[in-house]
């Protein structure tokens, strides 16, 4: 496994290869989700293509400071895991060498980014779309694999690859869940032992209302209500951050799930933070 830290050593190691790349980009915190997503990747390779991870904690998709502060970064972990799973390179920059101290230009979403963490997390979204977008370029990949959990961000990237024509695949992978059904986040390790016994009621709301839907209601606000019931009853010390119900493809909000749809939540627990979703 090879080490890449700037430009220079992409081009050495990577480019030009006639090979398929695949990437995993991550912010490193690497857990069991990440691992599947790399095991995948070195699947798509097989044995002609090589994987490489980005590890890479991006300052500029954080809109709370002391979220960027207290993200964990155990590198020297991340790195064991990246050799344990066979991946061939790991690139991990610094944020002084990826970003020009007087940079001016970003790239911005303007019709997928408007709802969900969009609506509540300014300039989020901008921050994925440039980070993926210069990843895209640097490294150059042939395809690319993102975690489900984020359905925002992965619709989002599928339409900067349409729109700006990177000839790159995008590959979604379900979600990655513990035993207890709480989705597989870095963020989990911020949670308290009482937050970490309440947060599965995110995933336990979220599979009620899609119960509701499939017994034949239709009626957004009233799936929703389902989930908000039992965030109340199961976890009344978190503060839902929002809840929607979209379109799987616009993620523009449905009063009637009369198409392809999506339940998309953020909960806080305490400072801590967690999205989930469900496809209806």
């Amino acid at each position: 496994m090879v080490q890449l830290h700037s430009n220079t050593d992409i081009q050495e190691y990577c480019h030009p290869s006639p090979a398929p790349l695949i990437l995993v980009p991550t912010m490193g915190a690497l857990h069991k989700g990440h691992f599947a997503l790399i095991n995948k990747a070195r699947e798509i390779a097989g044995t002609e293509g090589k994987v490489i991870v980005s590890i890479f904690v991006n300052p500029i998709q954080f809109d709370r400071v002391q979220d960027l502060e207290s993200y964990p970064q155990p590198i020297e972990k991340d790195l064991e895991h990246c050799s344990r799973l066979g991946v061939d390179f790991v690139y991990t920059p610094k944020s002084e060498d990826f970003y020009y101290p007087d940079r001016s230009i970003e790239v911005s979403e303007n019709a997928l980014s408007s709802s969900l963490c969009g609506s509540t997390r300014p300039g989020h979204l901008d921050g994925v779309c440039t980070v993926i977008t210069k990843l895209f370029n640097t490294l150059q990949p042939s395809a690319a694999i993102f975690g489900q959990k984020d359905y925002q961000q992965l619709a989002i990237i599928r339409r900067l690859v349409r729109d700006l024509s990177y000839r790159v695949e995008i590959i979604a992978h379900p979600t990655i869940r513990e035993p207890s059904g709480l989705a597989m986040s870095s963020r989990n390790t911020g949670l308290s032992p009482e937050a970490l016994k309440l947060a599965p009621a995110i995933n336990e709301g979220l599979l009620k209302a899609q119960e509701l839907y499939e017994s034949g209601e239709r009626s957004a606000d009233r799936i929703l209500a389902k989930f908000r019931l039992h965030i109340d009853k199961s976890a009344p010390s978190s503060r839902i951050d929002y809840l929607e119900c979209v379109c799987a493809e616009t993620l523009q909000a449905l009063k009637e799930v009369d198409k392809p749809a999506v339940i998309a939540t953020a909960v806080f627990f305490g400072q801590v933070r967690l999205i989930d979703n469900i496809i209806l």
